[in-house]
């Protein structure tokens, strides 16, 4: 029944998708599903589509890793020496604070475009992961943390048996967040940097030559991309 439902949901904004490209009729500002889909089905079977996915999908992910571990390290860290927290406040309020934008063009001056959107979704995701990291082990039951201490329990059973069950929530939540983001971003950065080989490249020539089918399947293989990344990396957290 659940999935009857979604299915219902997602026929009907197909349905206002296609009323809206027949009100407009203009397939330079609006095209509707059919087009898309027509589009999607020349992309599909083409190898260059292959590569292309591939591409963003390598610096997208990888720099997400990074910074998912950079920010799990450093939060883990600023946790246990609040000196070290004060130390690392102004560089992860400020990574926070800058525009992505400013990040590329900065990127682009000093390392050019070829892997800028992994650095890009790398600073990207280290605060997000951080503040997550750092509320989860500050949420920590106080009682288990004295028995433990009380006990003389040893720092790696403390580590599995009482913080990892504080810290899922958490780190779940900044996954959800991030990897969502860090698409939007590293695709932002790649049609910014219009670097070679990549999705973001594909939608600046999509835009550049007029064709809107395109830009729309384009945009249609990054949503399922986040998705799929999403589901993928908070199943493996949950089930750790």
């Amino acid at each position: 029944m659940k999935y009857i439902r979604k299915a219902g949901i997602l026929l009907f904004w197909l349905a206002v998708w296609f009323a809206a490209g027949r009100i407009v009729e203009n397939s330079l500002v609006l095209v509707g599903p059919e087009e898309v889909f027509m589009a999607l089905g020349r992309l599909l079977p083409s190898s260059a589509f292959w590569k292309t996915v591939w591409c963003s999908l390598g610096h997208i992910v990888s720099g997400f890793l990074a910074g998912f571990l950079a920010g799990m390290l450093l939060g883990g860290a600023a946790y246990r020496f609040p000196f070290f927290r004060e130390l690392i406040s102004p560089v992860i309020s400020l990574m926070k604070a800058v525009p992505v934008a400013s990040f590329v063009i900065l990127a682009l001056i000093f390392m050019g475009s070829k892997n800028l959107a992994l650095l890009i979704v790398f600073l990207l995701v280290i605060p997000i992961v951080y503040y997550n990291t750092l509320s989860g082990f500050q949420s920590t039951d106080r009682d288990f943390l004295e028995m433990a201490q009380v006990f003389r329990i040893p720092a790696g059973k403390r580590l599995t048996g009482i913080y990892r069950p504080a810290l899922r929530p958490f780190l779940v939540s900044a996954a959800q967040t991030s990897i969502g983001m860090s698409w939007k971003s590293g695709v932002a950065a790649e049609v910014i940097g219009v670097s070679a080989g990549s999705i973001g490249e594909q939608l600046y020539l999509s835009k550049i030559y007029l064709e809107t089918a395109d830009l729309f399947a384009w945009t249609i293989t990054i949503i399922v991309l986040s998705m799929l990344c999403e589901k993928a990396f908070t199943g493996i957290l949950k089930m750790l």
